[in-house]
């Protein structure tokens, strides 16, 4: 989801522009298969935001490392941690919000105009292969670069393996991104793998944005419909296929930056809505979950098919 030092999103380069660095990725983009949760899988982890207030702590922390040095891809916003007016669960709902506003007063303050939030599941849930769904609405002001995606816990940015399973930018409304970025395959080298997906009414009505991932492919998919399949080479070691390795969900609204563009500061505020994160995963496949998060038993379960 440019230069990542460490997590940021990736450039949207024109379908097809892979290079051979070690070996040919076999890739599908733009073409539309059959997608949605695999048959057996169960669900392992989740978060309805059926409980009003801040983000349940057991399951989502904040990412605020880089708010004093500046996040990477020239990114504008500060990242605010434990704040309402950036991120609460609200009718249903959890809302990620970016603002207008400085916020000088914090001892990390880093001189930017908006403030947002990003959450992220590393130290409360990390996992290896499943399939992950996001429900979510999205926001469409000039400046805006809403991100669901992955990155490894093994290793720096892109060794340690990115999976965007949804960006989108005003500046192009409709059209989502799903990308995937590897030590061999990345937007420094010309040889990341990106597909898009055009999803006219983005903005105005709820999707479900999907990774089906295992030990040979991912696919990224919207609303049961895959459009991007990338396969693991033959005989690939960490550099082309990181992806069997724990990796954590990021959940963010960034602000402007060299995908999200110009900002329009009349737009404010804006906020993605998201309305369910599930994670399934294949009972007996062998990879063990690190996870700080108990179920809740105030609520029913989910049914299970």
């Amino acid at each position: 989801m440019k230069h990542r030092l460490t997590f940021a999103l990736c450039l949207f380069l024109p379908l097809g522009v892979f290079a051979q660095p070690s070996a040919t990725p076999d890739t599908v983009v733009g073409k539309l298969t059959q997608g949605g949760k695999p048959p057996g899988y169960r669900l392992a982890w989740h978060d309805e935001f059926d409980r009003p207030g801040l983000p349940d702590p057991a399951k989502w922390a904040y990412d605020t490392g880089r708010n004093k040095s500046g996040w990477a891809n020239q990114e504008l916003q500060y990242y605010a941690r434990a704040r309402p007016e950036n991120a609460r669960v609200e009718n249903g709902k959890l809302l990620i919000v970016a603002r207008r506003e400085a916020l000088r007063s914090m001892p990390d303050y880093g001189g930017q105009a908006y403030t947002s939030t990003r959450l992220y599941t590393r130290g409360t849930f990390e996992f290896t292969y499943g399939f992950v769904e996001v429900r979510a609405k999205l926001p469409c002001g000039l400046g805006t670069w809403p991100a669901i995606w992955m990155l490894g816990m093994n290793g720096k940015w892109p060794e340690n393996g990115e999976i965007d399973i949804m960006e989108h930018v005003g500046r192009s409304k409709g059209e989502v991104l799903g990308s995937l970025h590897t030590g061999a395959y990345n937007w420094p080298h010309n040889t990341q793998i990106t597909a898009k997906r055009m999803v006219p009414d983005v903005c105005d009505a709820f999707h479900t944005y999907q990774l089906t991932w295992d030990a040979g492919q991912i696919l990224i998919g919207i609303d049961d419909r895959n459009y991007l399949r990338f396969t693991k080479p033959k005989d690939a070691n960490h550099h082309q296929w990181p992806y069997d390795d724990p990796q954590y969900l990021i959940l963010n609204l960034a602000i402007g930056g060299f995908l999200g563009g110009a900002v329009d500061d009349s737009i404010f505020p804006q906020r993605m809505e998201v309305d369910f994160v599930r994670i399934y995963q294949q009972p007996g496949s062998g990879r063990p979950l690190r996870q700080n998060y108990l179920p809740r038993t105030d609520h029913p379960a989910i049914p299970l098919p």
